[in-house]
Parts: structure tokens; C-alpha cells; sequence
């Protein structure tokens, strides 16, 4: 496994308990979609993957090994792991030309002749060279979400982990940035894991599907299966309220009522 999740605990200092016990592995090259209702845990748990959040219990591990705890030992790591957030318009700095924003995880990581990089980025997600010279509020939210997807890939990480990437964008909007996504997956070797609460998006898009609820996982496997056969009365309801996305079908689903 390349990412993997031991028996993971988490609780804010003196808050309630977020996650319990939850543990997956996901596959080099494969994807996985972290399904569930609002505070079901998933952000949290992408958090403990990038390794912003330490976890109260258990652990995560990357290529069979703990996440690093320091700054120097986290940077290989970053190469490796790199992500999409929900709303590419707060992610973006205004006042950076999108050149310098694709090149910040470059600079980080101490890459040097930052511009071919960039170039080659902005061209892997569709938008043109003069891009790099121009100011994210320049651009609509699908180009805006195609600049961070270019940041993201700009160091040819091995995973790339999307926080609800297309839920702030409009539905013809969707279908092109999960064929974006689709297209880095097979081009590049990706391995994906995205945090969504649209299942039409996951059937399109994902190899592997975990349903979360109050932070526990409550079923996961392949996601035909898992969405055209649930087990549990959970995943059932979450079925039931799938929205139908132009463009993107979900698998056929037959799902048990009894």
C-alpha cells in the first residue's frame, strides 16, 4: 500500500471524538473516494493523510512507513503528496501572478528553474503558456480549479489528494475537471484520494470507495460494488440521495431495501 490508515483515533483537545478505529489501505495507482454526510470525519481524516494533523491514535503510514513528525523528514514526503482544496477561488493568492502560485511547492522543496516546470504543468491541465503571467481573478472557477491542480502536479508527486475538488464549480464545470482528473490518473500514474459527498462523482471517478459515518468506517471496497450493493442502511441512504450528473453515470445500482 502507499497510504494507509491503522486503527486511526482523533479528538480535538478537549472536544469529542472525530475518528475511531479507522483503517484502509489505498493502492499504489489506484483511486479511492472518503464518502459520508457533513461531520462524518472525512476532512479530518485527509488532514491526518497530508500529515497536518497528528493522529490521538493509531497511524498513517506512507509506503509501509509512519508519516514523518519534522519539517526536513516531511520534505520528501511532500513531493510525493500533494493536494487539491475545495474552492479554487480562497485557494489561490490574489496578489501572486498564477506562474509564482503553480511554483510555490517548487520553491518550498527547493527546486530550481522553476519556469519549464510551471510551463509543462499549465499545459498538463489545458491552459496555455501566457497563463503563467496573468492573476487567478482573471480566470472562472473551472480555470481557477485547473491552476491548482497544475500547482499540485508541478513536482510529479506519486499521490495527489482532492478535498470535494468540483463542489464549488458548476455542472458542465464538473464533468470537464473530473475528465481532467481522469486524464492526470492514467498519464501520470496518479494515485487518488478524494474526499467527496457527490457519489456520481466517486462512480466516475474512483477504483475503491470508504463510507464514513461519525468518523467510523461503516463499509468499503470496490466502488461498484459498494454503490451497486451496499450492506449497510447507511450506505443505502446516501444512495438514495445521489444527484444525477450530465455526463457522468453511476454504475447500475441495485441496491438492497431489506
Amino acid at each position: 500500500m502507499i497510504l494507509e490508515a491503522r486503527d486511526v483515533g482523533f479528538r480535538y483537545p478537549g472536544g469529542a471524538e472525530v475518528l475511531s478505529g479507522v483503517s484502509f489501505g489505498v493502492t499504489p495507482g489506484r483511486s479511492m473516494a472518503l464518502v459520508g454526510e457533513s461531520a462524518a470525519g472525512k476532512t479530518t481524516l485527509l488532514r491526518l493523510l497530508l500529515g497536518l494533523r497528528r493522529p490521538t491514535s493509531g497511524a498513517v503510514l506512507f509506503q509501509g512507513r509512519p508519516l514523518p513528525t519534522t519539517h526536513r523528514a516531511a520534505r520528501p514526503f511532500r513531493q510525493h503528496v500533494q493536494t487539491v482544496f475545495q474552492d479554487p477561488y480562497s485557494s489561490l493568492d490574489p496578489r501572486q501572478r498564477v506562474g509564482r502560485i503553480v511554483a510555490e511547492p517548487l520553491r518550498a522543496l527547493g527546486f530550481a528553474d522553476h519556469a519549464p516546470r510551471v510551463a509543462a504543468a499549465l499545459d498538463a491541465v489545458g491552459l496555455p503558456a501566457d497563463t503563467a503571467d496573468r492573476y487567478p481573478d482573471e480566470f472562472s472557477g473551472g480555470q481557477r480549479q485547473r491552476i491548482a491542480i497544475a500547482r499540485a502536479i508541478a513536482v510529479e508527486p506519486t499521490v495527489l489528494l482532492a478535498d470535494e475538488p468540483v463542489s464549488a464549480l458548476d455542472v458542465s464545470t464538473k464533468v470537464r475537471i473530473i475528465d481532467l482528473l481522469a486524464e492526470l490518473r492514467a498519464t501520470r500514474g496518479l494515485t487518488l484520494v478524494m474526499v467527496s459527498h457527490d457519489l456520481a462523482v466517486v462512480a466516475s471517478l474512483c477504483d475503491e470507495t470508504v463510507v464514513l459515518e461519525h468518523g467510523r468506517v461503516v463499509e468499503q471496497g470496490p466502488t461498484g460494488e459498494v454503490l451497486g450493493n451496499p450492506r449497510e442502511p447507511y450506505t443505502r441512504r446516501l444512495i438514495a440521495s445521489i444527484p444525477r450528473l450530465p455526463g457522468v453515470e453511476p454504475p447500475p445500482a441495485t441496491v438492497q431495501t431489506g
